[in-house]
This record gives C-alpha cells, structure tokens and sequence, in this order.
C-alpha cells in the first residue's frame, strides 16, 4: 500500500510543478507580447494607389462586347490590378 501512495504522491507533485511551469510560462509570453508591443510596435506599410489599367481581351466566337469587359473587370478586382486577361475561350 506504501507503494500506490508514494506513487500517488509522485504523480501530483509532478502534475502541479508542470501546471505551474506552464502558467508561468504562458504569463511570460503574454508579458513578452504586451512589452513588445508597446515599444516596439509593426510597421505601417503604405501601399501605392494605382489605377487599374484597361485591359482588352480576344474575345471567343458568341461572347459579346459586354461579357468580354464583365470578364476582365472581375480578373481585374479579383487581382487587385495585377492580373490580366488573354484569352477568352468558350467552353
């Protein structure tokens, strides 16, 4: 019977000094974090405005003049400007 009380006793010492550890280790990193960010705070980075430029497409057989600049005025919002469109195939 010593022996499952010794064993028991082991087991909540262990478990307390972890969960111990633990929360200090968790105080101390949201304490990091706060510091951190109070004297050292992330960078504004300010992005350029530009005017997305207007894109033509060779449209495929049956694709009208409207659904061609609906396509390249989504591609165009979609990608922020970046992409564009080449080739228009219907499927």
């Amino acid at each position: 019977m010593e022996n499952i009380e010794t064993g028991l006793l082991l087991m909540i010492v262990g478990m307390t000094t972890v969960f111990a550890i633990l929360m200090i280790v968790i105080y101390l990193g949201k304490g990091l974090i706060v510091l951190v960010n109070k004297y050292a705070p992330e960078e504004i980075i300010v992005k350029k405005q530009t005017t997305p430029q207007r894109q033509t497409a060779a449209p495929a057989a049956g694709i009208t003049n409207q659904t061609t600049a609906a396509i390249v005025s989504a591609v165009s919002v979609m990608t922020g400007g970046k992409g564009k469109v080449v080739k228009i195939e219907k499927l």
